[in-house]
């Protein structure tokens, strides 16, 4: 399965300190079936922990994943700093789930090159 992050998730994720092993794990939470917040469309809410902090008051990342064929990491956000996602971001991010899960593998490996996606 191929994971990416975009550049907006990148930024975040560095910025947090978030490694990608730590991303890949919860790639594989997902691939279980242990997810926090099934959001629709193959859109997912999960929860990742904070140093000192633990998963409850950790960070929130907003995942596009299909099981056996795709992962992209859209937005982490710290719980302390945004409450919920609105019903208006939950469309936007079907939305972009539907996009980003009909790209060829050509567009996807120009995307990775051009660095719209960081692929990990």
């Amino acid at each position: 399965m191929r994971v990416f992050k975009n550049t907006r998730f990148t930024r975040f994720a560095e910025k947090e300190g978030i490694t990608d092993k730590d991303l890949r794990e919860t790639v594989g939470l997902l691939d279980a079936g242990q997810f926090n917040a099934d959001l629709g469309g193959d859109v997912y809410k999960m929860r990742m922990a904070r140093d000192g902090e633990g998963k409850s008051g950790g960070y929130r990342v907003v995942v596009i994943f299909r099981r056996g064929q795709r992962t992209f990491y859209v937005e982490g956000f710290a719980k302390s700093g945004k409450g919920n996602i609105s019903q208006r971001e939950k469309r936007d991010y079907k939305e972009l789930a539907k996009d980003y899960l009909s790209l060829s593998e050509a567009v996807i490996d120009n995307a990775v090159k051009t660095g719209k996606f960081v692929e990990i």
